[in-house]
């Protein structure tokens, strides 16, 4: 995690430094060695959010795109159900950094949790990912005349047949300085409809 609570204040990582969890109020300690990007840690065995994820450096990358005091926000729901989400706009809507596997069923789980939940999704971690779905997307039919949404086959890609199911916005980072893609919809006969999204409205947009 990027915070901790020192003193009753969000803090970032520092050497010496101890905090709680604002998730479970449970003790936690700076890591801030050479290899990983600074962050905090359970003390001992964590039992906290069971959906919170080990960052990368394009998960921290990307959370920095949004200002601090919406980062790493807790969502509570009406049963007392609670997570961590990675950012969470002054609109309400949660965004998700999704870099590691995830299952259907917990996808599902967090679709139904938030409701309103924006994926933007690694599309970099295999490497096989990136060219298949450039690949689609160029064999993919232009939807009107400026061609700029296509309809793409799910069976050719295995990043779009993981994602296609969500009913949430999904969006996927496939590493270049113009690679961010919009699933915009699944169609009914195992295509689903894509758009090439300007990663620079994507953070504008969420930041007004």
């Amino acid at each position: 995690m990027k915070f901790a609570l020192v003193n009753g204040q969000r803090q970032e990582a520092q050497p010496g430094l101890s905090g709680e969890c604002p998730g479970c109020g449970k003790p936690m300690v700076a890591k801030c060695g050479e290899v990983k990007v600074r962050h905090w840690a359970h003390k001992g065995r964590r039992d906290c959010d069971p959906w919170w994820e080990n960052e990368t450096e394009w998960h921290r990358a990307w959370k920095d795109q949004f200002p601090p005091d919406w980062q790493e926000i807790v969502h509570l729901a009406e049963d007392g159900e609670r997570h961590i989400a990675d950012v969470k706009t002054h609109d309400g809507w949660v965004i998700e950094f999704q870099h590691s596997h995830i299952t259907p069923e917990e996808r599902r789980s967090r679709d139904d949790f938030y409701p309103q939940l924006i994926w933007v999704v690694d599309g970099t971690r295999r490497k096989r990912d990136r060219t298949q779905f450039l690949r689609v997307w160029q064999e993919g039919a232009p939807i009107g005349r400026t061609g700029l949404v296509r309809s793409v086959f799910l069976d050719d890609c295995g990043l779009l047949r993981e994602w296609a199911g969500s009913r949430s916005h999904i969006f996927f980072d496939i590493g270049e300085v113009e690679g961010f893609w919009w699933l915009c919809a699944k169609s009914p006969n195992g295509s689903a409809y894509v758009a090439q999204f300007p990663r620079t409205d994507f953070i504008a947009w969420h930041r007004l």
